[in-house]
């Protein structure tokens, strides 16, 4: 809604000034005013051109961009929703596709569903009704089928998660890879109980790959045992407990500790917990978090993590979406980027 006022009667709120009032003011026609406020100058004589910008200063107009674009079927405007927009990684992935999306001369509307998915669908509800032009969806759950139906006539790109039953594009981290890495390391620097950490993991793509590929690695080696801790990152206390009780348990043991946090802000919650229990890494337990945060070389001599490229993941998942708007109508693609194991001290070799 334009903020631009004429003067108003005392006690009467302000009007907005209105291509009316600025062809009045300039003499012309409001369809001269209507060319002239997009572009097609051509249409518009010299000596109406200037008219017309002379009424706007006086008038001090700003046209309303988003009716305008709805009557031509394009607003600029991008949507982006967050499964968790406290997560360092969609915070990060936010910046970059902010950016991209401003190059672009869009802009982004940033939605949080907090990972309810009755949130997650109000809000698809709701950008559809801005006419937002295409949507980068961080999905609450693959099994959201309500969100699956509400995206089948939108331009949609999946970020990080699958949607079970969308034909949307997709772009994320390549988890086996990532989880492999993160497992042989730390086997190969002497670990040999090693617990996968993570939110709930049926329902989330990312969760159920990553967790798998890790079992299936630890399986891989002999002497090594790999399990599965899934966590309530809001319960701290409880948090705490589950790191205890792994760290001594000593029934069937095959020798030193270690955890691989599944994400970043699970790896915040973990990290935070072997502090409070006075743990030190990797003597007591070693460790591993998903996603490069700003204090990881910082704690404890260094937290080794995978870092995601989250520049172009961010960038990317609007270039594809910028395809889709332009018309491209080729197959789904699913595009992947490796990570990058930055070693430090919370795993050295014990």
């Amino acid at each position: 809604m334009s903020s631009d006022t004429k003067q108003a009667l005392p006690g009467e709120p302000p009007r907005s000034v209105t291509i009316s009032d600025v062809a009045l003011e300039a003499g012309v026609s409001k369809a001269a005013v209507s060319r002239f406020l997009g572009g097609r100058f051509e249409l518009v004589s010299a000596q109406n051109q200037a008219q017309i910008e002379a009424a706007i200063g006086r008038l001090g107009y700003r046209p309303n961009r988003l009716a305008r674009g709805l009557k031509r079927g394009r607003t600029r405007l991008i949507g982006f929703v967050a499964a968790n927009a406290t997560n360092p990684y969609s915070v990060e992935v936010m910046r970059s596709a902010e950016r991209a999306c401003r190059a672009r001369g869009y802009s982004m509307m940033l939605c949080n569903s907090a990972d309810d998915p009755a949130t997650e669908q109000d809000i698809l509800d709701t950008l559809a009704a801005y006419s937002v032009e295409g949507i980068i969806l961080h999905t609450t759950s693959e099994r959201h089928k309500t969100s699956a139906r509400a995206t089948d006539e939108m331009k949609v790109v999946l970020l990080d998660r699958l949607l079970a039953g969308s034909r949307h594009d997709y772009v994320g981290l390549d988890n086996a890879d990532a989880c492999r890495q993160a497992t042989q390391h730390l086997i190969g620097n002497g670990f040999r109980d090693i617990a996968f950490v993570s939110e709930t993991i049926a329902g989330v793509s990312t969760r159920e790959e990553r967790s798998s590929v890790f079992l299936s690695e630890a399986a891989r080696h002999a002497g090594v045992r790999g399990r599965i801790i899934e966590v309530d990152l809001a319960d701290e206390s409880a948090l705490a407990a589950l790191v205890a009780a792994f760290v001594g348990d000593r029934d069937g043991s095959l020798g030193p500790k270690a955890m691989i946090a599944g994400s970043g802000i699970t790896t915040l919650r973990v990290v935070r917990a072997i502090h409070r229990l006075g743990l030190a890494m990797p003597d007591d337990l070693g460790f591993i978090g998903f996603d490069e945060l700003e204090w990881s070389p910082l704690v404890s001599g260094g937290i080794t993590t995978i870092a995601q490229p989250t520049d172009a993941i961010g960038g990317t998942a609007v270039s594809h979406l910028m395809d889709r708007i332009g018309g491209d109508l080729s197959p789904r693609r699913k595009t992947v980027f490796q990570g990058q194991l930055i070693a430090r001290r919370s795993s050295a070799a014990v």
